[in-house]
């Protein structure tokens, strides 16, 4: 194997094994309300959310609602998602 062989194979395994080590969260507010996000989710203190690791799940006798997640960065307030910009 030539050198340019063995350079593509290293980049492409290394795009691989980053790709596949993404990292998720789960996001809930004090309304029970719970969403998936991508990446390290940042909100501001006084909205007062928990950001909980991707492999969270709620115990039993505990009331969550899953949504789906808005468009863009936000949260669920109310019912309704909103934006932040």
């Amino acid at each position: 194997m030539n050198n340019i062989s063995k350079a593509l194979v290293l980049t492409v395994t290394a795009l691989t094994l980053t790709a596949a080590t993404a990292s998720a969260a789960v996001v809930c507010n004090e309304e029970g309300d719970c969403w998936r996000v991508r990446g390290a989710p940042r909100y501001e203190p006084s909205l007062r959310l928990r950001i909980l690791p991707d492999s969270w799940r709620w115990r039993e006798g505990e009331h969550y609602r899953w949504r789906e997640p808005g468009r863009g960065h936000g949260y669920w307030r109310g019912g309704s998602w909103i934006d932040i910009r």
